[in-house]
């Protein structure tokens, strides 16, 4: 079996391990790297928080540096929640930013936000049959978000 591990990188480790706590719920489990490195706790995979300098260059074939503006990525998480009303109220109040109210699906809601390190991610909330709903419908074609954590609010 293969184990997920998340890396995240932030300018900030205080400030991003504040920000999780407050806006998600998961908790510190240890710092690692002398400090640079710290292990967050609470959903269903390990998420490490990296502390990276902007203007850093992520690898050595990198054509563009590290940039903690908002940015488009590929990849993001998603955070599924109990009451996304509520969890999307408390990343708001945590640092946040809402970039699109939660929208209501037949296998549940979803909304989009980013962190404030320009990372996106998803607070979802799954209904009874969660994504069996949308198994045969093409409605949810591009409503979904991908890399699914579990968390509870």
């Amino acid at each position: 079996m293969v184990q997920l591990l998340v890396n995240v990188d932030v300018d900030d480790i205080e400030r991003a391990i504040e920000f999780y706590r407050a806006a998600i719920g998961l908790h510190l489990g240890r710092r690692l790297f002398d400090g640079s490195v710290a292990e967050m706790l609470g959903a269903s995979s390990v998420i490490y928080l990296l502390a990276k300098p902007a203007g850093t260059l992520p690898s050595r074939q990198a054509a563009s540096v590290r940039d903690y503006h908002r940015h488009w990525t590929p990849v993001h998480l998603d955070f599924e929640v109990d009451d996304v009303g509520r969890a999307v109220d408390r990343a708001v109040a945590a640092g946040a930013r809402l970039e699109e109210e939660a929208r209501s699906f037949s296998w549940g809601q979803l909304a989009t936000l980013s962190d404030p390190f320009g990372h996106g991610f998803c607070l979802l909330q799954f209904s009874d049959r969660g994504y069996d709903a949308a198994s045969s419908r093409k409605e949810y074609r591009g409503s979904l978000c991908s890399a699914r954590l579990t968390t509870t609010l």
